[in-house]
């Protein structure tokens, strides 16, 4: 196995573990909600939620740079140039997200000045690191770009996937550029901060892990290059075409033009539709040749990519983008339901299907066997289905009542607060949190034992 290879497996790992620190804090945020006062004055609400946010999107960016820096020498056919930096840097990085999370946890505020912003927090929701942190971030990205670049030019070999990831590497970079300015007029620093937010997760995210399904798909089902890289185009179109546009309906509460209520309504939906065609067209060229897999595990969760991102970051995006209903759904648990089904639909899924994929190859795995996996696999999607579920039963009720009959008012808020539909949904939310919780360790125990319950490959087809 080679460095870059190897440096995969590292930033998955890593990614995989996050994913636990992501769910244990989220667990805990729900208790919040349960019991009053808890944790009042040692950990606060805030703390707590900060930390599950960034764990989410630290988790998101390990595991795309961990499948990127795998499947890079098998589309190009060499050694990733200058993986002895990024190796180093990726060091770095955990380092420096371990000290974020002790900053976080334990000194938790700092001055409302240059001091506090570069030392323990921005104060802006997703991207609350501290500057220094931010700068990191930066350098690691710049390296993983280079390393990309780099890499084609070494092979000369330009092929459509990596002519993507390239393109969306600028983007990936530059957006989170607006992580540094801090304007004082609070309109302008949220419609830049909405441009970092959205063309972050909903345009150069899914195009990176629009890349990455394509490298897999091939990999693992056989999938001809010319299907995956039309469907990739695709994807780009409309996310050059509507991610843009859809942006707006972020715009809808900032004092933009009227005009956006409706442009960002409708082309708030479009972007997770070549991904699932994607999906599905290889699966069906699949079944034509009796769709033989060694990796179940890894099929289904490309499988629940596809569905997840439709159906989380479509449909149930839509459901609460249209500015007549946003107007009573905007920032209640409705769009929380929302978010948790996107992030884990759209991300979290395919990173899981690329961590199979890498320990059946890395352990020389003949066939991904055993029943933990299956076990893993229906309580993380049955949790969180049924956890979005709770989530949007609470969030109608804020938006009914709190919303739509109490006027937006503080009384019509704690009423919302205290119907019996929002706490039934809150205390169903713990439930199926603790359902993803126990699933989720039952996950990692199965990739870290796999290969020992199963047969291995032998020397000669282990290397071809």
């Amino acid at each position: 196995m080679n460095q870059s290879k190897k440096l995969g497996v590292q930033y998955l790992t890593a990614s995989i573990v996050m994913m636990g620190a992501l769910l244990l804090f989220g667990l805990l945020a729900s208790i919040f909600y349960l019991k009053y006062g808890f944790l009042l004055g040692k950990l606060d609400f805030n703390i707590v939620k900060q930390v599950h946010i960034n764990a989410l999107i630290i988790a998101c960016l390990w595991g795309f740079m961990g499948a990127i820096y795998w499947f890079l020498p098998d589309e190009l056919g060499i050694e990733t140039v200058g993986i002895g930096l990024a190796r180093l840097l990726f060091w770095v990085f955990v380092a420096a997200v371990a000290v974020v999370v002790v900053v976080f946890i334990f000194v938790q505020y700092g001055s409302s000045d240059e001091s506090g912003m570069w030392l323990v927090n921005q104060g802006r929701k997703y991207v609350e690191a501290p500057r220094w942190a931010a700068v990191g971030i930066v350098a690691v990205f710049l390296t993983l770009a280079y390393n990309i670049f780099a890499s084609v030019a070494k092979a000369r070999k330009v092929t459509g996937i990596m002519g993507v990831l390239m393109t969306t590497m600028i983007p990936l970079i530059a957006v989170y550029l607006i992580a540094f300015p801090a304007p004082t007029n609070m309109s302008v620093d949220l419609y830049w901060w909405w441009w970092l937010v959205h063309m972050w997760v909903e345009a150069t995210w899914e195009l990176m892990i629009g890349c990455i399904l394509a490298l897999a798909l091939m990999k693992l089902l056989g999938t001809s290059r010319k299907v995956v890289e039309i469907w990739l185009y695709l994807e780009v179109a409309l996310v050059l075409g509507t991610g843009i546009l859809g942006l707006g309906h972020h715009y809808f509460w900032i004092g933009t033009p009227q005009y956006w209520l409706s442009i960002g309504g409708i082309f708030s939906a479009l972007e997770p539709l070549p991904l699932l065609g994607m999906v599905v067209h290889a699966i069906y060229d699949a079944g034509k040749h009796q769709m033989k897999t060694h990796n179940k595990p890894a099929f289904l969760w490309l499988i629940a990519e596809a569905f997840g991102n439709f159906i989380g970051a479509g449909i149930w995006g839509f459901m609460m983008t249209l500015p007549q209903i946003n107007l009573y759904s905007h920032g209640t648990q409705w769009t929380v339901s929302h978010g948790h089904f996107a992030f884990y639909g759209a991300y979290i899924t395919g990173i899981i299907a690329v961590a199979y994929m890498v320990a059946q190859e890395s352990r020389g795995i003949r066939e991904v066997q055993g029943n933990a996996w299956k076990w893993a696999f229906a309580g993380l999607n049955i949790g969180m289905v049924g956890m979005v579920g709770a989530l949007l039963v609470s969030g109608m009720s804020e938006a009914f009542i709190g919303r739509a009959l109490g006027g937006s008012t503080l009384d019509g808020f704690m009423a919302s607060q205290s119907n019996s539909w929002f706490m039934q949904g809150m205390i169903a939310r713990t439930g199926f949190g603790v359902i993803i919780v126990a699933s989720y360790f039952i996950l990692a125990w199965d990739l870290l034992t796999l290969g020992r319950r199963s047969e291995k490959l032998s020397p000669a087809l282990a290397t071809t």
